[in-house]
C-alpha cells in the first residue's frame, strides 16, 4: 500500500527477530493534541532536544528496553513512537537505579537496516513519567511503511515497524488490512493470539478496544498468576502495566504495526461508571473522591504505557475519543464508552453479573453512554464524513441482545436504550456504518437495528485475547437464535482480522483452540462479509 518495493521486509523473519529480542529482554528483566510537539519539542527530520541532553546516569543497567517499543495513532505525515526505559518495570524505579532523567535517541528509517534514516531526534525520559517517552515523529511521507528504534548510549532497542496513513482526501486508497482485539487478563490464559497477530502479512493497524490490564489480585491457581499486587494507586498501576508489557508475544504484536487504543473498565476498576466504582453508593461523596484519585492514577499509568497522541493527563479526566482517516476509504471513530456514562441502572434487580430484568430507571431519556459532549462530537464527525466506510471502534455490545425472560446486560448498550436510539439516528444516514466491539469475551456477528428487521449497521464483536467467559454454552444457547445475531462463539479466545476495500469489509475470526495452555494453535473459525450498501453481514461461502 504505497510502500516502495525495496523497503518491503520478509515479515516472518522480522517478527522472529522481534520475538527473540523481546524474549531476551524479558528474561533479563526478571523474573496531546494532534498537532502538539512532544514534551521536549522533538519532531520530524530535523528534530532535536530543545536543551542539551543530560548525561547518561552512572550505573544504568545494560538492558533498559525490557518493555519493548510501540507505535500508534498514525497520521498521513507522522506517527507516535513509544518506549519506557526499565530493567524491571515492576519495581518502583523500573530497576534503573536512578531517578535522574535519561537521554534517548530515536530514529525512523525507510529500510530495515537503517541505511536510509529519514527522521531522528533526541528526547529526555523523565522519572515523573516513569522514564517513558512519546515521540511525535513527523515530516514523513503518507501511506508509507517505516522502521524505528531507540538508543540510550550504547544500548539499542528492538526494531519496530510503523506506517503513515494515506492523506485524508486520497481517493486512491483502496485497501486496508487491520485487526482488533481486547481483554487480556493474564491470569485467565496465554497470549497465543498475539503470536499469530504478529505474523499477519501486511497488517496496517491494530485497534485495541479496552481492558489492556486487569485490576484483580494474584491468584496462585491461575494459568499465569500475577506477580504484582492488585493496583489501586500510581505505583501499583505502573507495576501491573509493566508486568503486561514485558510479555514477548505482546511486544511482537506492538512491533508489527501501529496501534490505536482506547480503554474500558479494567484499566481502572470493574464496571465503573463516571465517578462510581462497582458496588459504591452514588451519593457517597468521600467514596467518589477516593475513586477519582484512583482514576487519576490509572489514567496516568495508561498514558505512560500507551503509544497515544495525547498530552499526559492532569487528574481524573482525559479526553481520548478521536478519529482516524484512511484516505476516503474509511473514517474510524475511537470512542470512550466508560468515562462519561451514567451509572448502570436497575442494580437492585440484577440476577448475576449485572444481568437482570429491565426497569423504568434504565429507560430514562437523559441516560447516556458517551456523555453529551462526546455524543455531539460524534454526530458532527459523522455528518462531515465523506468516507466510504464509517467504523466505530468502541467497547460494549450495541445491538439488542435480550436474554430469556427479558433479561438484559446493564453494562452494555441494552442498559442505555435512549442513548442507543440516539446513536441509531446518528448512523441511519451515514455511508456504510460498522461497529467494532470488545469487552464481552465472546465472538459474535450481529446487527444494530432501528426496529426488528431493519438493520442500520453491522456489529463485529471480537472475543478476548485471554480473558475467560463463564457459562459459555448456556449463553450461546440463549442468543444464537436471535434474528439479529448471525454468529456466536463464547468458548474460544482470539482476535479479528479485517480486510477493507471500497466494495466490502471481510472479517476473519481467528481463534485459539485452548488459550489456557501455552502451546495452543490459532486458526480461522469464521469469516463474514459486509458488502458496500448492505448492513447485513453474511458468512463467506467456501
Amino acid at each position: 500500500m504505497g510502500d516502495p518495493a525495496e523497503n518491503q521486509l520478509g515479515r516472518r523473519a522480522f517478527l522472529a527477530g522481534v520475538v527473540a529480542a523481546a524474549t531476551a529482554v524479558a528474561t533479563a528483566a526478571a523474573c496531546s493534541g494532534d498537532d502538539d510537539d512532544s514534551a521536549d519539542g522533538s519532531k520530524g527530520k530535523k528534530a532535536s532536544s530543545q536543551r542539551d541532553p543530560p548525561p547518561v546516569p552512572d550505573g544504568l543497567p545494560a538492558e533498559v528496553f525490557t518493555l519493548g517499543i510501540a507505535s500508534g495513532d498514525p497520521l498521513d505525515d507522522s506517527v507516535i513512537l513509544w518506549t519506557r526505559l526499565a530493567a524491571d518495570g515492576t519495581k518502583p524505579d523500573g530497576g534503573l537505579g536512578t531517578a535522574d532523567p535519561v537521554p534517548v535517541h530515536w530514529e525512523v528509517a525507510a529500510d530495515e537496516g537503517f541505511d536510509k534514516v529519514v527522521a531522528e531526534g533526541d528526547i529526555v525520559a523523565e522519572a515523573s513519567l516513569t522514564h517513558s517517552v512519546h515521540v511525535d515523529a513527523d515530516g514523513l511521507d503518507p501511506d508509507t511503511r517505516y522502521w524505528y528504534r531507540f538508543t540510550v548510549d550504547d544500548r539499542t532497542s528492538p526494531v519496530g515497524q510503523a506506517r503513515t496513513t494515506p492523506r485524508p482526501d486520497d481517493d486512491g486508497a483502496d485497501s486496508l488490512r487491520f485487526a482488533f482485539a481486547s481483554c487480556q487478563n493474564r491470569q485467565d490464559g496465554y497470549w497465543t493470539a498475539y503470536g499469530d497477530l504478529a505474523e499477519q502479512d501486511d497488517l496496517d493497524l491494530v485497534f485495541f478496544l479496552g481492558d489492556y490490564i486487569y485490576e484483580e489480585g494474584p491468584d496462585p491457581r491461575a494459568a499465569q498468576p500475577y506477580r504484582t499486587a492488585a493496583p489501586t494507586d500510581l505505583a501499583t498501576y505502573r507495576a501491573r502495566w509493566a508486568e503486561h508489557k514485558a510479555d514477548p508475544l505482546l511486544q511482537a504484536a506492538h512491533a508489527a504495526c501501529p496501534w490505536v487504543a482506547t480503554w474500558d473498565d479494567h484499566e481502572v476498576a470493574n464496571n465503573y461508571a463516571a465517578d462510581i466504582a462497582e458496588g459504591a453508593a452514588p451519593d457517597d461523596n468521600a467514596g467518589k473522591q477516593a475513586f477519582r484519585d484512583r482514576r487519576a492514577a490509572a489514567y496516568q499509568a495508561f498514558y505512560e504505557h500507551t503509544p497515544i497522541r495525547l498530552d499526559p493527563p492532569d487528574g481524573p479526566d482525559a479526553k481520548i475519543y478521536r478519529t482516524l482517516d484512511w484516505g476516503t476509504l474509511a473514517r474510524f471513530y475511537v470512542l470512550d464508552g466508560r468515562q462519561y456514562r451514567s451509572d448502570q441502572a436497575c442494580g437492585s434487580t440484577t440476577v448475576i453479573a449485572g444481568v437482570g430484568p429491565m426497569c423504568d430507571a434504565a429507560q430514562a431519556e437523559d441516560r447516556t453512554m458517551l456523555g453529551e459532549q462526546q455524543e455531539q462530537w460524534l454526530g458532527e464527525q459523522l455528518d462531515e464524513s465523506e468516507a466510504t466506510w464509517n467504523v466505530l471502534a468502541q467497547q460494549t455490545v450495541v445491538s439488542a441482545v435480550p436474554f430469556a425472560q427479558g433479561l438484559v446486560n446493564f453494562d452494555q448498550w441494552d442498559g442505555y436504550p435512549a442513548a442507543r436510539q440516539r446513536l441509531v439516528e446518528q448512523l441511519d444516514d451515514v455511508s456504510n456504518p460498522v461497529i467494532l466491539t470488545g469487552d464481552i469475551h465472546l465472538s459474535a456477528v450481529g446487527m444494530l437495528e432501528s426496529e426488528p428487521g431493519s438493520p442500520v449497521a453491522a456489529e463485529l464483536v471480537g472475543t478476548s485475547i485471554s480473558s475467560g467467559f463463564p457459562l459459555a454454552d448456556a449463553v450461546e444457547g440463549l442468543v444464537k437464535d436471535l434474528a439479529n445475531v448471525k454468529y456466536v462463539n463464547a468458548r474460544q479466545r482470539g482476535y479479528v482480522v479485517c480486510e477493507l476495500t471500497p466494495d466490502e469489509l471481510r472479517a476473519e475470526y481467528r481463534l485459539v483452540d485452548d488459550a489456557t495452555k501455552p502451546d495452543g494453535t490459532v486458526a480461522a473459525a469464521a469469516t463474514f462479509v459486509v458488502a458496500e450498501g448492505d448492513p447485513t453481514p453474511k458468512p463467506l461461502e467456501t
